[in-house]
């Protein structure tokens, strides 16, 4: 066991050098001049200080002193890449990248990227993970009593309460709840994660958190229902017509013996890279949703820095879907192995 995994995070620390590296030669073709920007607004402020026969002077050597500052004094990749890491060396000798704690610098917030993203990817785990946990809560028994139940009207009415689920866009859900829950009810808010206004702390602030994030958690609830939902069932369908089950009834096992002790485990082989998935996606939020209710998470966060090119953001933010990528692929591995006990791993 111990080797595989030794073995999978040369493969995982390999594919994070190689699609990082893609990923920033990509984001470079993007225009977005952070050295430029700043030369430009410095000889902005000094313009009145300096002749004028001597501003294009001055803005060359401001331009090449951030070049400096920022490491992208050369038009080399390869050399920009390294230095991003913290490998090369910078214009003073010095190594300042992703392995010395630097993260970047977001140029729309004008704060450490690390500083800025921090709140959104916590509130992305808080309302995801919540959701996660009550999806699997809600759709892992129900997708077992359609399978066991199987064409009865129980059976039907889950199917197709799920197939409007699956085939109803989710900003079309989310504007449904919103009407019934906030405008027609008026139960949560509209939008926002506290009230405005307010200073609560302790047992207060917790309360008044989750009651903003109630609706928007309840939203996507609904919409991961119903993919979970059929694929539970049709796994747990799959089960139920094996040799072993029908050998497990023909011994006299009790019914509730045979589907969570016997059936379950074999319909959890197709179900784990869908849960597994499930909660390492939770980090990566939910554009629409986080759009429409004002949630300050991750989604929103690299939709916004998509729409103003902030550069070091949207490229620090790829780099952690890459890495938790890698990182889901292997714990799911890892799991096949624990529910399948035909699955060894320890080549």
């Amino acid at each position: 066991m111990g080797r595989y995994i030794a073995k999978r995070i040369l493969y995982i620390m390999v594919v994070f050098v190689l699609l990082t590296f893609m990923l920033f030669s990509l984001y470079r073709l993007m225009p977005a001049n952070r050295a430029y920007t700043d030369a430009k607004a410095e000889i902005q402020a000094l313009k009145n200080s300096i002749p004028a026969s001597e501003r294009d002077t001055k803005f060359d050597e401001l331009y090449l002193k951030y070049q400096r500052m920022y490491g992208t004094d050369t038009d080399n990749t390869v050399i920009l890449y390294l230095r991003w890491l913290g490998v090369y060396p910078y214009y003073n000798g010095k190594c300042n990248g992703i392995f010395q704690g630097n993260f970047g610098h977001s140029y729309e917030y004008n704060a450490p990227v690390l500083q800025v993203l921090a709140p959104c990817l916590r509130n992305s785990m808080l309302i995801g993970a919540f959701s996660e946990v009550f999806i699997l809560i809600i759709t892992i028994p129900l997708g077992i009593n359609c399978a066991v139940k199987r064409n009865t009207p129980f059976d039907r009415g889950v199917q197709a309460f799920s197939l409007i689920g699956f085939s109803t866009p989710s900003f079309i859900i989310y504007i449904c709840f919103i009407l019934l829950f906030s405008s027609i009810l008026g139960w949560f808010p509209v939008s926002g994660m506290k009230t405005p206004g307010s200073d609560y702390h302790g047992a207060k602030f917790v309360m008044d958190t989750l009651w903003h994030i109630t609706l928007p958690a309840i939203c996507l609830i609904f919409s991961g229902l119903a993919y979970n939902i059929r694929i539970t069932r049709a796994s747990m369908l799959d089960a139920l017509s094996l040799d072993c089950i029908r050998t497990a009834r023909a011994k006299g096992l009790s019914q509730r013996t045979v589907i969570y002790t016997h059936a379950w485990r074999n319909a959890l082989i197709p179900l784990v890279s869908v849960f597994v998935g499930g909660f390492f996606g939770i980090i990566g939020g939910a554009i629409f949703m986080e759009s429409m209710f004002g949630f300050k998470g991750m989604g929103l966060l690299l939709f916004n820095s998509t729409k103003t090119a902030d550069y070091d953001m949207i490229m620090f933010i790829q780099v952690i879907y890459v890495f938790i990528g890698l990182v889901a692929n292997l714990v799911t591995d890892l799991c096949y192995g624990l529910v399948d006990p035909r699955v060894r791993i320890s080549k």
